[in-house]
């Protein structure tokens, strides 16, 4: 008997389709972990740390959830950012790891 009701999906590793997929994720990376003005040829791309620096974690987090949507819509057009998740990594001193969540548009 099959059971389709447990079919699972999976996207051919050598799919045009998954190196797009591979190539957004890179693109993202690089925008989310450079910052501002580093980058030779386009100074607009990255992240400015200065907007959320020093600021109350709440404000920072809303300011940064901002900065990355908005440098996501302008920077890489195939992906959409759904939400930002928070992981905890040195929380005695305020320090928090963002999961940026994407879909592509």
């Amino acid at each position: 008997m099959i059971d389709f009701s447990s079919t699972v999906v999976e996207l051919s590793s050598d799919s045009e389709k998954q190196k797009e997929v591979q190539d957004i994720a890179k693109c993202l990376r690089t925008l989310y972990s450079t910052p501002i003005g580093s980058q030779e040829g386009d100074r607009e791309l990255g992240i400015n740390p200065n907007i959320f620096v020093d600021k109350p974690l709440p404000v920072a987090k809303g300011l940064y959830v901002a900065e990355v949507t908005e440098k996501t819509a302008s920077f890489e057009p195939r992906a959409r950012v759904v939400r930002v998740d928070w992981l905890d990594s040195d929380v005695l001193h305020g320090v928090v790891i963002p999961k940026v969540v994407y879909e592509l548009v």
